[in-house]
C-alpha cells in the first residue's frame, strides 16, 4: 500500500512545487532527499489508512476465495483465526513506534526545513511572536511585547530577578536586539532599578550591553520543532517550557502523546478491519474497500480534530490524542463480537 499511494503523492507533490523548486534554484541533491524524508513523513502521517487498507485487501481475498470459511468450519475458533493478524499488528507497532521515536523527527526536520527555505519564501526565518512571558531561570523572568526573529529584535522589554520571593532587580527597555557574534543584548532606552536593603539605585540610559540566559529561539520557536525532536529531546524540551511558562506546551504535548497512542491504534484498526472483511459481501471486496477508506478517515479526521482542539482550547492533551483510540477500540469490541456470532 506504501508503494501503490507514496509515488503518486510524490508526483503530485512534485507537479504542484516544481515552479518554487526551480525559482528558488533548490540543488537536485536537497530535492532528492527532500523526498526521501517526505516518503516517511507522510507514510507516518497515513499509517492508519495504510494499515487498515492492506488488512482490509488481504482478509477480504481470504473471504472471497471461500478460505475463512473453510478454517472456521475445520473447528478453529475465530480468536485462533486472529492470532496471526495481532502478531502481525504486534509487529507494524514496534516498528511505528521507533519510527516515531528515532526516524520520524529525522524526516519531519527535513521536510520542514526544506519546505520553509525553498516553497514558503523563508517564512520560518520572518516568524514573529507576541505578548511572551518566560521564566528563563528559578528566578528571572521575562517578557517581550512582540519579537521579529529575522531583525533579532523585540520591544517592551521587561527583565525581572527575584531574591527570596521578593524583587531584587528590574529592568524595562523600549527596545531589545541580539548580537549573535558577541551572543548579548543591545538594550534602548533602558531603566534599572536594583532594589536595595535601605534605598533603590535607578540606571537610566540610551543603550546597554547585557547578557541573559535565554537565545532568541527561547522568544520564537520553530511551529514544528516538536516533531524534530526524538522521545528524550522532546521530554527534557516539554519539561523546560513547562518551567519557563511556554504558550505552546499543549501542542508539544500532542506530539509527544501521539508517539505512544500510534502503535496501539495499528492492533485497534487491526482488529476492525479483520471483522469487517472476513465475511463475504455483495459488492465483493470493493464494498470493503470502500468501508475501510471511510473509517480509517473518520479514525485520521477525529485525530486531527481533537489534536487541534487540544492545541486551541483548554481540553487535556492527553484526553485529545487517546480519545480517537478509545471510541474506535469500542467499536472494535463490538464488531469483534458480532463477527465472532
Amino acid at each position: 500500500m506504501v508503494l501503490l499511494f507514496i509515488p503518486i503523492a510524490i508526483v503530485i507533490n512534485l507537479s504542484e512545487k516544481i515552479n518554487k523548486i526551480l525559482e528558488n534554484k533548490a540543488p537536485l541533491a536537497e530535492v532528492i532527499e527532500f523526498y526521501g524524508y517526505f516518503t516517511i513523513y507522510f507514510a507516518n502521517m497515513l499509517f492508519p489508512i495504510f494499515l487498515f487498507l492492506s488488512v482490509i485487501w488481504f482478509t477480504s481475498k481470504l473471504a472471497n476465495n471461500t478460505e475463512v470459511i473453510a478454517i472456521l468450519s475445520s473447528g478453529i475458533s475465530f480468536k485462533r483465526y486472529l492470532q496471526p493478524f495481532l502478531v502481525s499488528a504486534t509487529i507494524v507497532a514496534v516498528f511505528v513506534l521507533l519510527m516515531g521515536f528515532f526516524i520520524v523527527p529525522i524526516a519531519s526536520k527535513g521536510y520542514n526545513d526544506f519546505n520553509y527555505k525553498y516553497l514558503k519564501n523563508n517564512t520560518v526565518q520572518s516568524r514573529t511572536t507576541e505578548n511572551i512571558y518566560r521564566q528563563i531561570s528559578p528566578t528571572e523572568y521575562i517578557y517581550v511585547s512582540n519579537y521579529n526573529y529575522q531583525a533579532k529584535e523585540g520591544y517592551q522589554f521587561v527583565y525581572e530577578k527575584f531574591v527570596n520571593d521578593s524583587l531584587s532587580e528590574k529592568i524595562m527597555a523600549d527596545r531589545i536586539s541580539y548580537n549573535p557574534k558577541e551572543k548579548n543584548y543591545n538594550l534602548y532606552n533602558y531603566v534599572q532599578r536594583k532594589v536595595g536593603y535601605i534605598e533603590d539605585t535607578l540606571d537610566k540610559g540610551a543603550i546597554q550591553t547585557k547578557k541573559f540566559n535565554f537565545e532568541p529561539d527561547d522568544l520564537a520557536p520553530v511551529i514544528y520543532i516538536a516533531e524534530t525532536m526524538n522521545l528524550g529531546e522532546l521530554h527534557r524540551f516539554i519539561k523546560k517550557e513547562q518551567e519557563r511558562g511556554g504558550q505552546n506546551i499543549n501542542t508539544y504535548l500532542v506530539v509527544y502523546y501521539r508517539k505512544f497512542s500510534a502503535p496501539v491504534a495499528a492492533f485497534i484498526l487491526t482488529i476492525i478491519a479483520v471483522a469487517v472483511a472476513s465475511f463475504k459481501r455483495r459488492g465483493g471486496m470493493g464494498i470493503n474497500l470502500a468501508i475501510g477508506i471511510v473509517i480509517a478517515f473518520t479514525f485520521i479526521f477525529f485525530d486531527k480534530i481533537f489534536g487541534t482542539m487540544a492545541e486551541k482550547s483548554d481540553i487535556s492533551p492527553l484526553v485529545a490524542v487517546w480519545l480517537p483510540n478509545v471510541v474506535f477500540g469500542i467499536l472494535a469490541f463490538y464488531l469483534l463480537k458480532n463477527a465472532k456470532q
